[in-house]
């Protein structure tokens, strides 16, 4: 038989005490969600945080004031399609063989110097997607809005680890913002038209912005005891330009001279806005915003025609920042200080491994092969070792300043090959971010380093080359 004095019997109470204490309290901790959303076309200045003066986005810039807002975040391409499969993949448009948006036909066979280079008109099956790392951690995943990365039967968001699909199609912009949201589009090498099916229902007066969010809102609601994945892929502010009326007319207000831009536009930027403080209002509701990782992005620059990317240069389908540059945010709560600032460069691929660093699931470093986990500068303790960021854009587009290439940055330093000429053209970013001045003569030899570190990028992630064109005409 044992005995036990009194001072051992108490010790031994304490310490099972603290084991019981310790046990519960492990399992009261919720595993964190995650509210990723994702705009289409919204530029880099398109929001108040990062200094526009004409756009309304409050609720925006409050996720700003209460995370951490990246001033040089990029996406992974400068048109769609290739920078959401590198959100969905953590890796690379060239690696990917993604590196053109769905489907494209703008290439000339009599204008365009070089044969456009291969891509793939789906994300394949075989990627193993952030939405289906976190499933088999236990998430519920929802995807709402704008897919864009293949068609049916086979490519939709459902066949890539979302339980629930509300209005993912295979285009890129709906038909109509408003019910029932149908409409045309003109293929732009043949001239045919290709009729748009609503993507989701409503009734008459329905706003496309406002559905996606009233689903979303819903969705959190009814998912609130439960981990979860929501994946806010919104249409706007893609073309057709159609705001609310009573939004723009305040903005037709504005003087023209004032104006960022076109007040169509502001009201679809507002109105993407309303629909933030919308979900972030059913996360207080429900009493799981401080267990609620949010991340804020773009899929590319602003477009030329519905706003003004100034400082930075050009826009959506152009090599230079006013293409690739987009606003990045992630309110990460009791971790990200509330207010910071980072001006370390972060790219779409970096979202993957981050949200499985943030979210304790185990990484998957074959996968996400090209993305870093940004987790510790969310924490405001360190750097993210990476020295150079990537992008290959073997194709034309249209838009204006486009041009294919291939694009190096490391550090403050920018440098551009133009694939159909073989100029380049260097930048330092630090003292120039408008891209005004070519220093790639002046600094020849970091000029000829950075070209050799891009090429041999090239070779590593097997991007695909452009090709002589026999059917080029000429100037």
């Amino acid at each position: 038989m044992l005995f036990f004095n009194p001072r051992s019997r108490h010790k031994l109470q304490l310490l099972v005490f603290s084991f019981i204490f310790v046990h519960f309290s492990s399992l009261a901790e919720k595993p964190l969600n995650i509210v990723f959303f994702l705009i289409d076309d919204l530029g880099w200045m398109d929001i108040g945080a990062n200094g526009s003066n004409y756009y309304k986005t409050p609720h925006i810039d409050q996720l700003a004031r209460e995370g951490l807002r990246f001033t040089n975040g990029y996406a992974a391409c400068n048109v769609c399609s290739p920078t959401r499969a590198a959100i969905m993949a953590g890796k690379y448009p060239a690696r990917l063989l993604l590196t053109q948006w769905l489907p494209s036909g703008r290439w000339d066979a009599k204008k365009n110097k070089l044969q456009e280079a291969r891509y793939l008109s789906n994300l394949p099956l075989e990627e193993f997607t952030v939405a289906e790392a976190l499933r088999e951690g236990g998430y519920k995943t929802a995807f709402m809005g704008k897919w864009h990365l293949g068609p049916l039967p086979y490519y939709y968001p459902e066949h890539q680890g979302f339980d629930i699909n509300v209005a993912g199609r295979d285009y890129g912009a709906p038909g109509s913002y408003w019910y029932p949201f149908e409409g045309s589009w003109r293929i732009p090498t043949t001239d045919l038209k290709v009729f748009k099916e609503s993507p989701i229902e409503g009734k008459e007066g329905d706003y496309l912005t406002d559905r996606l969010m009233e689903e979303g809102d819903k969705f959190i609601r009814e998912n609130s005891e439960k981990p979860f994945f929501l994946m806010m892929s919104l249409y706007a502010v893609h073309t057709p330009l159609q705001g609310k009326s009573e939004k723009v007319a305040q903005y037709e207000k504005v003087p023209e001279e004032q104006r960022q831009g076109d007040p169509r536009y502001a009201a679809m930027v507002e109105t993407v806005d309303d629909g933030v403080g919308r979900l972030m209002t059913a996360l207080r509701e429900k009493e799981i915003e401080e267990n609620t990782m949010v991340i804020f992005t773009s899929d590319n620059g602003g477009m030329s025609k519905a706003t003004d990317n100034s400082p930075l240069r050009a826009n959506k389908g152009s090599n230079y920042e006013g293409g690739l540059r987009v606003p990045v945010i992630v309110k990460w709560p009791g971790v990200t200080e509330p207010g910071s600032i980072s001006d370390e460069p972060v790219i779409s691929t970096d979202f993957y491994p981050t949200i499985l660093g943030a979210t304790g699931l185990p990484k998957r470093p074959l996968q996400h092969v090209d993305g870093v986990d940004l987790s510790s500068v969310l924490k405001g303790r360190s750097r993210i070792d990476r020295e150079s960021l990537f992008w290959h854009y073997p194709h034309y587009n249209q838009h204006p300043q486009n041009f294919p290439a291939t694009v190096i940055r490391k550090g403050h330093w920018k440098l551009i090959e133009i694939l159909d000429t073989g100029d380049l053209e260097l930048y330092n970013l630090a003292l120039d971010v408008g891209e005004q001045n070519n220093l790639a003569d002046v600094h020849s030899g970091l000029t000829q380093s950075l070209l050799d570190e891009m090429r041999a990028w090239r070779v590593e992630v097997n991007a695909d080359p452009m090709r002589s064109n026999p059917l080029y005409e000429g100037e």
